[in-house]
């Protein structure tokens, strides 16, 4: 692949006067943008048109990349979904507050985007995946209570007629593909809130195109006539009919992923159409990525190492498009380093929130808009962190049982249940294993990963990501200096991650 260096384009300055009103003066301002966040749900980093891949059609996201701002090197705080969710909800690193792999809940302390947003003036509302905890009314950690005014949400992922929870009621059954429910849902609460006169704040999490896979036909016709020799090789995934694993032919499997990122781009095309018609648009940042890089059954172009799970690039970058016509007024292309927590930042900076007084791992990415941010101030650590819940270790839950368990049902089955549970425990104490897991340290140029023990056993990599994104020549041993004082870095971050994670942020 022709190499991702370091560059943006030039072109006029502009700059905004966002940081230096008052919360309140922002709050009336009639400048303050309404702000859509939407998130693909496994979606990869090549699986757009705009990143030259060979056969998906993705007509809206690639008009975004061409008119408005596009983060070449953007990546998700982890290589699996409720981790990232809760760095976009919280700023913060998930190992903060315990949400180390998908099951694991949000905790009720944390301070939310949302929550800000709404101190600041916005209506707010969640639509689609929530996987942060149960959406129930009595869960703690629904929506609702991370600040959202109003949700339609699922407790995990969704395929077509989606149950939904309506603000925390039971799951109802939305006929149709499951993209086009949330975004219609989603319209009718910016209807609503524009006829109230109020910004809005919306988050839609899709369930695209998390497997398993279904789509329209019109969409599935698309991809018909794929390369006979193109996902030549079995898969393993799940049945939309048994709800069990079962082993496919990658061909027929990834016409089928094709479809449904056809059909989530299409409806971001309809929200768009739908702002411009009712004069929304130019004032509205309307920002797109990705939960976490390509899982195993979907990866068949990926040009970077690894998958979903690996905290190698093809794990943890993704795609990521924003536009917001009133600020970003010409195409830009960025390649500074921004990940999902940054989205906490990059909005109270815009809407003149402070930020939380407790660590943010994020930074602000404002300065992206106005083409003057060439550099990262800080790196980005990645870290799968150590759960002690399954090693015989006597842990008091965060949250009572009762209200961790889900109510709306997925295809896929776990120990033969349609629905899914979360957990979150007490850690009142730091161990020196708890350092472990795989881990990654990235800074402007270089990337260090060290696999597994915190000991000198580990395995350790070095890469020049700028040189080399596809993470294939370890540069370990010509720069021990540099390995070292990187790792440094990321045990001192490590160390405050886990005194987060005791609670001592509360």
């Amino acid at each position: 692949m022709t190499k991702n260096l370091f560059f943006l384009l030039s072109v006029p300055f502009i700059f905004g006067m966002w940081s230096c009103q008052s919360p309140d003066q922002i709050a009336s301002a009639p400048e303050l943008p309404n702000i859509v966040l939407l998130l693909g749900d496994d979606h990869g980093w090549d699986e757009v048109g705009y990143n030259g891949h060979p056969y998906i059609k993705t007509p809206v996201l690639d008009e975004m990349s061409n008119r408005g701002l596009r983060m070449d090197r953007f990546y998700s705080a982890s290589p699996v979904c409720s981790p990232t969710r809760g760095s976009i909800i919280t700023g913060r690193h998930p190992n903060r507050y315990g949400t180390f792999t998908p099951g694991h809940s949000i905790r009720p302390e944390e301070i939310s985007v949302a929550q800000l947003m709404k101190k600041a003036g916005y209506a707010t509302a969640h639509f689609g995946k929530w996987h942060l905890g149960p959406v129930k009314a009595s869960s703690p950690t629904n929506p609702g209570e991370m600040g959202f005014d109003e949700w339609v949400s699922h407790d995990n992922f969704f395929e077509m007629d989606p149950p939904l929870s309506v603000n925390g009621a039971d799951p109802v059954i939305f006929k149709g593909e499951g993209s086009k429910v949330v975004v219609d849902e989603a319209i009718k609460f910016i209807q609503k809130a524009k006829e109230n006169n109020q910004p809005f704040f919306v988050v839609i999490w899709y369930g695209s195109p998390h497997e398993p896979y279904s789509g329209l036909e019109e969409d599935l016709a698309l991809y018909k006539d794929l390369p006979a020799d193109f996902g030549d090789k079995k898969v393993k995934l799940t049945s939309n009919e048994t709800g069990e694993t079962v082993e496919r032919h990658q061909r027929e499997v990834l016409i089928e992923r094709f479809a449904e990122i056809t059909a989530m781009d299409r409806s971001i095309g309809q929200l768009r159409d739908y702002m411009e018609s009712e004069g929304l648009r130019k004032q509205t940042l309307l920002w797109y990525f990705g939960d976490n890089g390509t899982p195993q059954e979907g990866v068949a172009t990926l040009p970077f190492r690894g998958q979903k799970g690996n905290v190698y690039e093809g794990g943890i970058r993704v795609p990521s498009v924003l536009e917001w016509p009133d600020r970003v007024r010409y195409p830009l292309i960025n390649a500074v380093n921004g990940v999902s927590t940054d989205v906490l930042p990059t909005l109270c900076e815009i809407v003149g929130q402070p930020l939380p007084d407790r660590p943010i791992d994020g930074v602000s990415l404002v300065g992206m808009f106005d083409n003057i941010m060439i550099d990262r101030p800080s790196p980005i650590g990645f870290w799968n962190g150590r759960d002690r819940s399954g090693e015989n270790e006597a842990l008091t839950p965060y949250i009572d049982p009762e209200l961790q368990i889900g109510t709306t049902p997925l295809v896929k089955l776990m120990g033969g249940i349609a629905t899914r549970n979360f957990k979150n425990f007490h850690r009142p104490d730091i161990k020196e294993e708890d350092f472990a897991g795989p881990r990654a340290w990235l800074d402007n140029q270089y990337k260090l990963v060290i696999h597994g023990d915190k000991g000198q056993t580990a395995k350790r990599e070095l890469f020049d990501i700028l040189a080399d994104p596809e993470e294939q020549f370890n540069v370990i041993e010509n720069k021990p200096e540099l390995a070292a004082e990187m790792e440094s870095e990321m045990l001192e971050w490590q160390q405050s991650v886990l005194e987060s994670l005791t609670g001592k942020d509360y």
